[in-house]
């Protein structure tokens, strides 16, 4: 079988204090086999990340290893720290999360390449030739100026330069096993591109198995040979990753590839009901039977061991590459279509073929298990042209500008009435200036420059793009509703930089946001109930109105209303998201501004999440402007999208037309970089993997800001590279109907992506 790796019924039990050891890793096997790919995949706390320090001798020092871990047939559980240390490096070596933590800050990345290289070849080589090793490793993973990079300390390179000095310091020796924990966790997807570029360029080089723990299918899609999926630290499904994502038999991931957006095309997203259980809180029998449909009485009594999904009756010994799963119902049929897990037969015939996953129809009612809602809270629609409508209480002491329903403005069906424009935005610019030093004008950096935006009601407007491509910058120039440093602001009609004291605290309540980080907003002091029922008060709202009212926003988010006499810190971070975008709600804006509202949670999680955000929006109506970095997600809830390059708007239109033929070079290397979640089509296409790193700001210069990057600008004769070097690129529109623009010189002829994906990453032939 040719295993470099074997891991068998290992088990992790984490004490805390004088409290037994809770069991966080229950009996995992794996195999991992010379120069494959195993995908590690599941929630947040199903045992991952534990199970890979496990296997590194890593575990924490509270935790109690048990089981078996073979490397190239010799045990590494129980052996002594000092030969551990020999191993560590030489023939396993680990990818962490987090690189900044993973690196001394006190020395030089060169430095600590080096070291790695010095303390386990022999004969051991001098310090000049271990720094000029660190130097060619970092040229290797494709760090750009290496020789400068190696000189740096960890908090001077980006992220996606740290993660791939890791990389480099990974393969230095050689090994036969590397191990990557989310290594593209925290990253932009385009920088994600090139960290995983790396890793195949490091195993490769090494001829290493990767073990890849992540919590992106994607990820797995275009990376993983074979998928095990663990759930309250067991494996409940394993097989070759084509099968696992396009077959699922487990119904837990059948739920988790039903929750993950999709680039490609809008699908109706599946959530799965309810949470993961707390360590040490699974029972003797299937952890995940309180969440599946499908549970029988004996799926809570009995533990169900990998079954053989071909041949049950051959659990235990069926080969690596068979497909196995932990559940006393497969074989499943699963189809795409109608949003429902079903068993043979029944609805799955109707349902239609395509090879994707849904969940769950049985006891969980409604599409993700979701509660149907009644209206939310009553008001009066406002009018186009005329401003907030007013809602008075019962009390009859405020007004507060309200949501229409949703259809008071159908922006899809024809007719003469024009959606009301809650935002305006026209030449908005910010400049961050040094507050000392010499030349403080010559290294101001304009991080927003002439964006110019549009939200009417009921509509989402996604802001995309790397990191510091001044997304966010823009997101709070528009909320802090004062005079922008140049241009306009309008909400509702009104110029921000001419609001009264008085009607800047009422349009207040017309504008909210949900922060990325609901914890870091949320009081740890105080009530859920009372953080939502905040803004209420502070609008003068009797107390009896907001007594009636905090339970049914608790309510209309998800949450029991009981909830209200609980503190943040006693609740998930989906439901910490929930009570932030209750808190948004009180007011009833009709302007809601989410930044990075799901970059931080789970797959299915996130699902939920966005589910929540869909149905508000067509059961209140108000304008959302999202601010993500994950194009998948905007392509499931927006209905328009700006992309934003070092400030400026690259290319804006509807979303299917950006998203299916992208115009400018660097909306395509976006999209490009985005991974499917089809692993047969994520494989056969070819990614345009940028050059360089995103800037953190752009200094005040003129010409196209991308131009340094751009696969077009490289591929042009000298004479008409000047215009991109000089001129700055204006939108102009590409479609008939004016409602896609692009800021390109020369833009691509947009044609799909299946009539140039053999051209992707060229030297500029499909573009005019």
């Amino acid at each position: 079988m040719n295993a470099v790796l074997e891991v068998r019924d290992l088990t992790v039990a984490v004490g805390a204090g004088r409290r037994p050891p809770v069991p966080v890793v229950r009996g995992v096997d794996l195999t991992l086999r010379r120069g494959e790919v195993l995908g590690l995949v599941g929630e947040s706390g199903t045992g991952k990340t534990l199970t890979a320090l496990s296997l590194m001798g890593l575990a924490p020092p509270n935790a109690t290893v048990g089981g078996s871990v073979r490397l190239l047939g010799d045990e590494l559980l129980g052996l002594p720290e000092r030969e551990l240390a020999r191993l560590r490096g030489r023939r396993i070596a680990m990818v962490f999360q987090d690189p900044l933590h993973a690196f001394t800050p006190v020395r030089r990345v060169g430095d600590q390449l080096a070291e790695a290289v010095r303390i386990h070849q022999r004969p051991r080589p001098h310090r000049e030739s271990a720094l000029r090793r660190a130097v060619e490793l970092l040229d290797f993973v494709g760090v750009p100026e290496p020789s400068r990079a190696a000189r740096a300390y960890p908090h001077q390179l980006s992220g996606g330069m740290l993660q791939r000095a890791m990389i480099a310091m990974a393969m230095a020796n050689g090994p036969d096993v590397l191990v990557a924990d989310e290594p593209t966790s925290a990253l932009d997807v385009t920088v994600q591109a090139q960290v995983l570029d790396a890793l195949a360029d490091a195993r490769r080089e090494t001829g290493a198995a990767l073990l890849l723990v992540t919590h992106d299918l994607g990820v797995i899609a275009g990376t993983a040979d074979r998928v095990a999926v663990l759930y309250a630290g067991r494996v409940v499904e394993s097989g070759p990753v084509e099968t696992v994502l396009t077959r699922p038999r487990m119904p837990y991931t059948v739920g988790l590839v039903g929750s993950v957006p999709r680039a490609d095309a809008r699908v109706p997203l599946t959530p799965i009901p309810g949470t993961a259980p707390a360590p040490g809180a699974a029972g003797p029998g299937c952890a995940f039977a309180p969440r599946c449909p499908l549970a029988q009485p004996e799926c809570e009594t009995s533990t169900i061991p990998l079954l053989g999904v071909d041949s049950p009756s051959r659990a235990g010994l069926a080969g690596p590459a068979t497909h196995e799963a932990a559940c006393r119902r497969i074989p499943l049929v699963i189809h795409r279509g109608a949003t429902g897990l079903f068993p043979p037969g029944g609805a799955s015939e109707v349902a239609g073929s395509g090879g994707a996953a849904e969940v769950v129809s049985g006891k969980h009612a409604g599409p993700g298990g979701a509660r149907g809602a009644g209206p939310y809270l009553s008001g009066q629609p406002a009018l186009p042209g005329k401003g907030p409508a007013v809602h008075t209480t019962p009390g009859g002491r405020h007004a507060l500008p309200t949501a229409p329903q949703p259809a008071a403005f159908p922006l899809s069906r024809p007719g003469p009435v024009t959606p009301e424009v809650v935002l305006r935005v026209s030449g908005l610019a910010k400049t961050y200036v040094p507050v000392s030093g010499r030349r403080r004008r010559e290294r101001a950096v304009r991080a927003v420059e002439e964006v110019d935006l549009e939200v009417c009601r009921g509509e989402t407007l996604a802001l995309v793009g790397e990191s510091g491509a001044g997304k966010s910058t823009a997101l709070m120039e528009i909320v802090s509703l004062t005079a922008p440093e140049a241009g306009t602001v309008e909400i509702l009609g009104q110029d921000v930089a001419r609001l009264t004291r008085r009607t800047a605290r009422l349009l207040r309540g017309a504008v909210q946001i949900v922060p990325q980080d609901p914890l870091s907003s949320l009081d740890p002091r105080m009530p859920v109930g009372d953080i939502v029922a905040e803004p209420l008060y502070a609008h003068r709202v009797p107390r009896d109105v907001v007594a009636a009212r905090v339970p049914r926003l608790l309510g209309q988010v998800g949450l029991d209303p009981g909830d209200a006499e609980r503190y943040p810190h006693q609740f998930s971070g989906g439901q910490r998201q929930r009570v932030a975008i209750a808190r948004a709600l009180a007011v009833e804006p009709a302007l809601l501004l989410l930044d990075e509202p799901v970059s931080a949670l789970d797959v299915s999680v996130q699902a939920q999440i966005l589910e929540l955000l869909l149905r508000l929006k067509r059961e209140l109506g108000p304008a959302y402007l999202l601010v993500s970095h994950d194009l998948a997600v905007v392509r499931q809830i927006a209905d328009r999208v700006c992309v934003m390059y070092a400030g400026r708007v690259v290319e804006t239109g509807p979303v299917a037309e950006v998203f299916d033929g992208p115009r400018h070079p660097y909306a395509r290397a976006l999209l490009s970089a985005v991974p499917l979640l089809d692993p047969v089509a994520e494989r056969a296409r070819r990614r345009i993997v940028l050059p360089g790193e995103p800037p953190a700001g752009a200094p005040l210069v003129a010409g196209c800001r991308f131009r340094s990057r751009c696969p077009v600008a490289a591929a042009l004769p000298v004479a008409r590279r000047m215009r991109c070097e000089t001129e700055i690129p204006r939108p102009s529109q590409v479609t008939p109907a004016g409602d896609h623009t692009v800021a390109c010189h020369f833009p691509h002829r947009g044609l799909p992506w299946e009539q140039t994906r053999s051209d992707r990453g060229t030297t500029g032939r499909p573009w005019s």
